[in-house]
């Protein structure tokens, strides 16, 4: 591990100062994805900015009716929210399954949009890999893939996006919001992740040197009747092959909104908008369900050993769905 200083701030202002002034120097939150990529090799900062004690650490109610979740809330902390509880079941499901008690304890909101993906090659400094060396290639395209994207990958990358937590956040329109030394900025979920393209070094939008303060959830009645589901390799604790966050309302039989996202198929949280799209206005069965998911799918790229995940993705959408109905027929 690379030699590195340490410095805890007490205000948003100094934390993008301190930044501004050494770029080789990151933000800390919880630590449960930066330390471990300093420990391989892969992010070798040369300073550390805590950013734990900044004053970001509540989830609050908006005016329009939505949430406001600070950027140091711990994952334990939102998944136990009443009010996250209440309105956004499905993030609360998230969070919980995303990781242990004792991670959840420690993660936190901004640490956990900005976590990096967990493919081996990534991982392995000895080995060559786009997203950490640009240039010198994308070895689990012929190699080990089982786990990696079948939507909007490209020859460069077919890593997958890790976090459970930005799938419920993007199937309800979040908008992450940061500071630079320019002033605040919003960024829409659905814009703060990068396609892959020829860059997948290049991850999110977010401007350089800013500081995520926070995640906004705007006022969604539909999330009130919402589901995560997560497919994993082992009962305990592990990354995802596949999950969903489906949120359903239905009136008189027919779907009147519905909410889509899709993790662990793609480099990034994957709104499913093709299939929110197929069933807005149409009847709720089984049938329908099936033939949004299959629109969606339509766009997969398969290796040679995540093929499965096409089928996987088509079983959830409508097992996920009718559950959701069902609950809304009772």
């Amino acid at each position: 591990m690379r030699e590195f200083g340490y410095q805890r701030v007490g205000d948003v202002a100094e934390a993008v100062a301190v930044l501004g002034d050494d770029p080789e120097a990151r933000f800390l939150g919880g630590g449960t994805n930066l330390v471990d990529l300093m420990k391989t090799g892969v992010e070798r900062p040369a300073r550390l900015v805590d950013v734990r004690e900044l004053p970001l650490g509540q989830v609050e109610s908006t005016a329009d009716g939505g949430l406001r979740i600070g950027a140091t809330v711990t994952n334990s902390d939102l998944a136990a929210h009443p009010e996250v509880r209440r309105r956004y079941p499905a993030l609360t499901q998230a969070v919980l399954a995303g990781a242990s008690g004792q991670l959840r304890n420690m993660a936190t909101v901004g640490g956990n949009l900005l976590q990096r993906t967990r493919c081996g090659y990534f991982t392995d400094v000895t080995v060559a890999c786009n997203k950490r060396l640009p240039g010198s290639g994308c070895p689990a395209v012929e190699g080990e893939h089982h786990n990696h994207a079948i939507l909007g990958a490209s020859e460069h990358c077919v890593a997958t996006h890790p976090s459970d937590m930005a799938v419920a956040l993007t199937a309800f329109d979040a908008v992450v919001c940061y500071e630079t030394a320019d002033g605040p900025g919003e960024l829409p979920l659905a814009d703060f992740y990068l396609p892959v393209g020829d860059t997948p070094h290049l991850e999110t939008a977010l401007p350089s040197g800013a500081l995520i303060t926070g995640v906004t959830l705007p006022p969604a009645p539909v999330a009130a009747r919402s589901r995560y589901r997560k497919v994993r390799e082992r009962a305990s604790y592990a990354f995802a092959i596949g999950s969903i966050a489906g949120a359903l309302d239905v009136r008189d039989g027919v779907v009147h909104d519905v909410r889509l996202a899709f993790g662990a198929v793609a480099s990034r949280p994957w709104r499913a908008r093709e299939a929110e799209r197929s069933l807005t206005g149409g009847p709720v069965s089984a049938d329908a369900f099936a033939a949004a998911a299959d629109a969606e799918l339509a766009a997969a790229k398969v290796l040679p050993h995540n093929g499965y995940k096409v089928p996987l993705m088509r079983n959830l959408v409508v097992a996920v769905l009718t559950e959701l109905a069902e609950e809304a027929a009772r």
